[in-house]
């Protein structure tokens, strides 16, 4: 399997009046970079030196972001409805680089469905090669929700994925939430450690080149404990690199269309039997579309952050109907059902709009790696690298952050990045803007409204492997951004303190605010959960940044 072929807005052969808006803006973005052109090159990424190896300074690459979407569901889950082809066309509709298609776990989709979409995704990366497309499973995790799952191409990508299925499905195996041996036993948990350790070995013995989990929509039914996330990273942190910050089915709550109790994300399950019985009751909902791992400023995904380890989050559409298409499923011949085919018949067109909760990919929810090179790999690499922010609504075009010493006159570390510093050093951390240049899919120009920076205090390993709370974690840094357009560039000054510490970045169109559900001591205008029934996502938007880390040693 080759690499691919430059998108087009890369492509120096490609005329500008080629390209639509978004893509002259990214065109754009990636020239201010230095890396349009032959810098922005075919092939693997170069290996990344090992953190004990870099300046203290930090000397991160310059990048350029590649739109994606880990998480679409096709007539190959038995639960969705739209083709393979479908979909790819949507995603590139949409501005999309790159798209995993990761299919409900399911004996017909082992035995036939898998090897059945391999062909159709091996016919559209030879038809399209400028569209990364991705295998990929979603993985029942045994004892708790779901997870993505996705390798590189190559010879065994589908075999990986069918094996994996087999041998460590817990739906399939009987080892999942609410199963008649009660799934939640330290057997089942253990089955879920086995899992990753059996992909890890699979990546070192270069069975396939990489494989990457994520897991999905933590905080949905509440059965994933702060327990067994970090016991899925620590499994293998090369493997497991992050969780959904934002779940997909963000057209579920739009006024009118599933219900008054509807929730964005889907998100309308109360505390059951098998749910951890830590998380309140608010952790049930989303709060500006995020899930409330993320959104809570002080919350679990700060708490994984403040051990010092990446985690990473993402968005996607999850796409399975999405709201106001007039397509229906398909009538099944006589005989056949899901088990005995591993695909749905092909959907028919009604011309009247049906149920739905989802948007297509790339039409909302977008998730933005960084990379110096283009292919498969590089978005794999892009992605462990935790060089990822997200945005619904098309919000931004753009988002570049460095941080650097002052006394330093190198590039600094981006998004996921490590600087090593003294204590009281002072810093100052770059934030590059690039507004929405076009109206989204819902004809809106969005805009900016505002940049909050989170900090928190790193302090290593903690004790209580179920604790979702990191105390140290507050917004320090609020900025007004209201009516600013083009490129332009934040400048905040930090100062490095007695201990290491992270950072990572948040902003929305300034709609809905709240004190944060840890208090407005914590985060004075955070997203806040909408009325259920009512929550247009078009009119709450907000982007997200993965942290970067600042290690601090010594004196002066």
């Amino acid at each position: 399997m080759t690499e691919q072929q430059l998108p087009d807005w890369a492509d120096p052969s490609v005329s500008p009046g080629h390209l639509d808006a978004q893509g002259v803006s990214r065109r754009g973005l990636l020239r201010r970079a230095g890396l349009f052109g032959a810098a922005f090159a075919l092939g693997p990424p170069a290996t990344p030196a090992a953190a004990d190896d870099r300046r203290p300074g930090g000397d991160d690459p310059r990048l350029a972001y590649l739109v994606g979407d880990h998480h679409v569901h096709s007539v190959y889950s038995h639960d969705a409805k739209y083709t393979f082809s479908q979909l790819a066309r949507a995603g590139a509709q949409y501005g999309l680089d790159w798209m995993v298609f990761n299919e409900h776990s399911n004996f017909g989709h082992a035995h036939y469905g898998a090897k059945m979409e391999h062909e159709e995704i091996l016919k559209a990366r030879a038809e399209n090669p400028r569209q990364l497309i991705f295998q990929g499973l979603e993985w029942y995790i045994p004892a708790a929700e779901h997870a993505t799952v996705f390798a590189a191409p190559g010879p065994h990508e589908v075999d990986l994925l069918t094996q994996f299925e087999l041998g460590y499905d817990g739906k399939l195996l009987g080892y999942t939430d609410g199963a008649p041996d009660n799934a939640n036993t330290a057997r089942n948990e253990a089955h879920a450690v086995k899992a990753i350790q059996w992909l890890a070995e699979q990546r070192r013995t270069g069975y396939v080149d990489d494989v990457l989990v994520l897991a999905n929509h933590p905080l949905r039914l509440g059965i994933d404990s702060p327990r067994e996330i970090r016991n899925w990273r620590d499994a293998a942190r090369e493997i497991v690199i992050g969780m959904e910050g934002a779940p997909g089915a963000q057209g579920a709550a739009i006024p009118g269309r599933r219900g008054s109790t509807s929730i964005r994300g889907e998100y309308e399950n109360k505390p059951s039997a098998q749910s951890w019985s830590g998380y309140p009751a608010d952790a049930y909902l989303t709060y500006g579309g995020f899930d409330w791992a993320t959104a809570t400023v002080g919350g679990l995904w700060d708490a994984l952050l403040s051990e010092g380890t990446l985690f990473s989050v993402t968005t996607n559409s999850d796409a399975h109907r999405v709201v106001f298409d007039t397509w229906k499923n398909g009538d099944w011949l006589p005989g056949q059902n899901f088990d005995n085919t591993g695909r749905l018949p092909d959907p028919v067109n009604t011309d009247t709009p049906q149920p739905g909760s989802d948007f297509w990919p790339g039409q909302f929810s977008r998730t933005h790696v960084g990379v110096t090179r283009y292919g498969y790999r590089a978005v794999m690499a892009g992605l462990r690298a935790g060089r990822v922010w997200l945005d619904h609504g098309h919000l931004l075009d753009g988002l570049d952050v460095r941080l650097k010493r002052d006394c330093d006159f190198g590039r600094g570390v981006t998004l996921g990045g490590r600087l090593r510093v003294r204590k009281g050093e002072r810093l100052t951390l770059y934030v590059t803007v690039t507004s929405a240049s076009r109206p989204n899919a819902h004809g809106v120009l969005p805009e900016l409204a505002h940049v909050d920076v989170i900090r928190g205090a790193v302090r290593g390993a903690a004790a209580d492997r179920d604790t979702w709370r990191a105390p140290d974690t507050k917004v320090v840094h609020s900025t007004d951004v209201t009516g600013r357009r083009g490129t332009y560039t934040l400048r905040i000054p930090l100062t490095a303190g007695e201990e290491s510490f992270y950072l990572r970045l948040r902003g929305s169109d300034g709609n809905r605010h709240g004190a944060g559900y840890l208090g407005a001591g914590v985060d004075p205008h955070g997203p806040i959960p909408h009325e259920p029934g009512n929550g247009d996502p078009w009119a709450d938007t907000w982007f997200y940044s993965n942290p970067l880390f600042v290690e601090v040693t010594g004196g002066r």
